[in-house]
């Protein structure tokens, strides 16, 4: 594949709503407190001259809703006719304190207050922030060059515990005779790619971790959790003005809280933290520890940053080979069995009674709770009646060649395993996977499924292992097509 001379633009936006907002990533509503720190989010335009484009985007979220990335593609192609807007990708962190987006399977109770933005109100004000950001990166498209290196940076750990029974729990105690082991494998891959100015003058990154951002996932106020802390600390030591452009790689079985009901090295961790400043003392409260955890994340990024940029900033790139294939992937949907679709309609009939038992206050937790409960089970009951006549999901699939990196996309929280396969075996020096390229749902491995609990029940997931096969096998071929020569 020719090298060709790559064209360079950024922008950012923040995309913090101006009044209280109902929260997104626990089952009951959240209603915002306070502002701890903005969500943003950031555009790189790329284009090869006489060759492709891609606008990449990445945003302080819990997921992108499809209907969103499709409003801002149709008004794309009015106000920049010269970009293909298919070529456009728009992922997200995972962060579980941002505001709520409309979802078709994660539904809370309507809430009838004026001085509350409603979730399809927000999600008009993100769809205007992002078709502002992508036209304003790619007008501000200049000649720059890029450069790419690894790094390792500990943020994200397996979350599920396994006991002797066979049975694993998310976020279970391993305090407990039963507790055998953490099922799976963890990924501290730091994969960064830097763009630069004609004077090779550094203007921003991506960031690629195997890590959800939610260290403060049950707060009630908007944040973009670790990312703020660490988009802080990279522009104080490398530029204010900075673009950072994180992503979140396959990471359905992994958080950044340490395994086995975050009691795993909990006191040795709150011991350094003191050590280091960020705690004030060793009682401290579980939000103190959460917000010291932050900022010890930052710092770890920061400083594989640090060992990385000097690296790769001797070896910049002024062409590279650039090609960007998108592509609709027909993955088999998860079968649901007679029984769980059993045990689910049980759920969803034992939530709906709960409804109305409990406080008939939509912002209270119980109420939202089990109304979001009920909708969640109601959801698995509707697709196990319609799988024999829809038996596939299909999922939209970026694939892109910059010199020796690629980057493949899914729409999933995708457990590591699968992540890791397509890493093994492709033909690019470094492989970014970006998961969360749409509205989620996890999609586990066998043997989580087999071990069962949250993240790998019948409710949980789309699509099953043999349609995340299906999504390895499928990007590898594509992935390796570009890398042919």
């Amino acid at each position: 594949m020719d090298s060709k001379k790559i064209l360079v633009g950024w922008a950012s936006r923040d995309i913090t709503p101006d009044k209280p907002t109902t929260l997104v990533g626990q089952f009951n509503t959240r209603i915002s407190e306070f502002v701890k720190d903005p969500v943003t989010a950031t555009a790189l335009a790329l284009e090869a001259a006489g060759g492709d484009q891609a606008i990449i985007v990445s945003l302080d979220a819990v997921w992108i809703k499809d209907d969103i990335r499709d409003a801002c593609r149709k008004r794309l192609s009015e106000l920049i006719p010269d970009f293909d807007p298919l070529k456009l990708l728009i992922s997200v962190t995972h962060t579980h304190t941002a505001p709520s987006q409309a979802s078709s399977f994660f539904t809370y109770p309507e809430l009838d207050d004026p001085d509350i933005m409603k979730p399809a109100e927000y999600s008009a004000l993100l769809t205007a922030k992002l078709i502002e950001i992508c036209v304003e990166a790619w007008k501000n498209r200049k000649s720059g060059a890029i450069a790419w290196g690894y790094g390792q940076a500990v943020v994200g750990f397996n979350r599920r515990t396994t006991y002797f029974d066979g049975s694993a729990r998310m976020y279970g105690s391993a305090n407990v005779p039963e507790f055998s082991h953490i099922e799976g494998y963890e990924d501290q891959s730091a994969d960064m790619l830097f763009t630069y100015n004609d004077k090779h003058e550094l203007t921003g990154m991506i960031i690629n971790l195997a890590c959800p951002s939610q260290v403060t996932e049950g707060a009630s106020f908007v944040s973009a959790d670790f990312w703020h802390e660490t988009r802080e600390e990279i522009r104080g030591r490398h530029g204010r003005g900075l673009f950072i452009l994180p992503q979140c790689s396959a990471a359905g079985d992994l958080s950044p809280h340490m395994p086995g009901g975050h009691l795993l090295h909990r006191r040795e961790q709150i011991r350094m933290f003191k050590l280091k400043g960020l705690l004030e003392s060793e009682s401290a409260d579980a939000n103190q520890f959460n917000l010291a955890q932050r900022k010890a994340i930052a710092y770890r990024i920061a400083a594989a940053v640090d060992e990385v940029l000097p690296l790769a900033s001797s070896d910049i790139r002024d062409t590279v080979p650039f090609e960007h294939a998108v592509s609709t992937l027909q993955l088999p949907r998860r079968k649901i069995t007679d029984d769980e679709a059993e045990f689910c309609s049980g759920q969803m009939r034992h939530h709906q009674e709960e409804l109305t038992r409990c406080d008939q206050d939509p912002k209270s937790a119980a109420y939202s709770g089990n109304y979001t409960k009920a909708g969640y089970f109601a959801f698995a009951v509707k697709r196990y009646n319609e799988q024999a006549s829809n038996p596939v999901l299909p999922m939209e699939s970026h694939v892109i060649r910059l010199g020796d990196v690629a980057f493949a996309t899914n729409r999933f929280e995708l457990y590591l395993d699968f992540g890791i396969r397509i890493k093994a075996r492709s033909k690019a020096v470094q492989t970014f996977v970006i998961q969360l390229a749409g509205e989620g749902s996890y999609l586990p491995t066998q043997r989580a499924i087999e071990a069962k609990s949250y993240g790998a029940g019948a409710p949980d997931n789309l699509v099953g292992p043999e349609g995340g096969q299906v999504l390895v096998e499928e990007q590898l071929k594509t992935i390796n097509g570009l890398f042919s020569e």
